[in-house]
C-alpha cells in the first residue's frame, strides 16, 4: 500500500514541477521568450484547445454550406425544388384527373349512356370536386334556448328603432 502511495507522490510531483520554457536566439544567445510552465499546465492547455478546436470545426460545417459536402444533408435549393414539384405534381395530377372525368362523360354520351342535355363541363368539374358529407346537426336544448334569446333581443333592438324612428319623423312633420 505504501509502494501505491509512493507512486502517487511521485506522479504528482512530476506533474506540478515547475520548469521553463526559454526561447532563444541561436545566433546571439539573446533570450526571446520564457515561460514558466508545469506539466499539468500543459495538459489543460492542450484539452482546452482540442475542445475549442472540435467546437469551432463543429461550428463551421453545422452552419455554412460546407454541411451540404457531407453525406445525408441536402442543400436548401434542393429542399425548396422539391417542396415545388410535389406542389407541382398535385396540382397536375387533379387536372388529369378533372379531365378523365370529362372524357368519361363525353364517351358516355358519344356510345348513348348518357342524355345529351346533362353534359355540361362546369357540372362534371363540380361533381369531381371533394365534397363533404352531409351531417345531420341536431341543436341542444342549450343552443335552442341561446337561439331564442339572442332572437328575442333582436326583436326588442328593432322595436326600439322602429319607435325612435316615427319619433324623429312626427318631430319632422311638426
Amino acid at each position: 500500500m505504501s509502494d501505491k502511495r509512493i507512486k502517487k507522490q511521485l506522479l504528482k510531483k512530476k506533474l506540478f514541477a515547475k520548469n521553463r520554457l526559454i526561447i532563444l536566439n541561436e545566433e546571439t544567445f539573446e533570450e526571446i521568450f520564457s515561460l514558466k510552465l508545469t506539466l499539468m499546465n500543459v495538459f489543460v492547455v492542450a484539452s482546452i484547445g482540442a475542445i475549442l478546436i472540435i467546437f469551432i470545426t463543429t461550428f463551421i460545417i453545422a452552419f455554412t454550406p460546407l454541411r451540404e459536402y457531407i453525406p445525408g444533408y441536402t442543400s436548401t435549393k434542393l429542399k425548396k425544388d422539391a417542396t415545388e414539384l410535389a406542389l407541382k405534381s398535385d396540382s397536375l395530377e387533379f387536372a388529369i384527373k378533372k379531365n378523365e372525368i370529362y372524357l368519361q362523360s363525353i364517351q358516355k354520351v358519344l356510345n348513348g349512356n348518357l342524355q345529351y342535355a346533362k353534359v355540361n363541363k362546369d357540372s362534371i368539374l363540380a361533381i369531381s370536386v371533394d365534397t363533404l358529407p352531409d351531417l345531420q346537426l341536431t341543436a341542444t336544448e342549450s343552443e335552442l334556448k341561446l337561439r331564442k334569446e339572442v332572437s328575442d333581443q333582436e326583436k326588442v333592438e328593432k322595436d326600439k328603432k322602429a319607435k325612435e324612428n316615427r319619433g324623429k319623423k312626427k318631430e319632422k312633420i311638426k
